[in-house]
């Protein structure tokens, strides 16, 4: 099995023990859409697709597993660390940059590596797309006109 795969077992098994099934259907929309989102800024940008999916699956799995958004990104590089580490088949320099793209993806005005800004970037994609008519959030703005220059779309959802 391959590790983005063996990461999706763990979300899911995360997921499922979720009472609130709405709260589940959300996780999985926008957990599962950040990811994709990445993989496609990672291909684009020519970075490490595998990594970009990982950290989309689980950069808010914190926040839905235990329906506390206080403090989430760094709890949930905390339990990205604990998770990635138990399965045993990242290297350390891998845990370490899927964690710290989880740990400063809430700060959307700082630029970081390139999968930090991979991360930011899909998590503000999938929230526009999810529904094009709602408005984007002033902080994102900006971000999300970038990602319109970045692929050449002219008019803005």
């Amino acid at each position: 099995m391959n590790r983005i795969e063996k990461v999706r077992e763990t979300v899911d098994a995360i997921l499922l023990n979720m009472t609130d099934n709405e709260e589940r259907r959300c996780a999985y929309i926008h957990l599962y859409g950040v990811a994709q989102a990445s993989a496609l800024l990672a291909k684009k940008r020519k970075e490490n697709i595998e990594l970009a999916v990982i950290i989309g699956m689980m950069h808010d799995l914190y926040s839905y597993a235990t329906m506390d958004s206080t403090d989430h990104a760094y709890k949930g590089a905390k339990m990205a660390n604990e998770i990635l580490e138990s399965l045993k088949i990242f290297t350390n320099d891998e845990i370490n940059m899927i964690c710290t793209a989880i740990y400063n993806h809430s700060d959307k005005s700082i630029v970081h590596g390139a999968l930090d800004e991979i991360l930011k970037d899909a998590d503000v994609m999938q929230q526009v797309l999810y529904n094009p008519l709602f408005d984007i959030k002033k902080h994102e703005q900006k971000r999300f006109d970038n990602l319109m220059k970045e692929f050449d779309i002219k008019s803005s959802i």
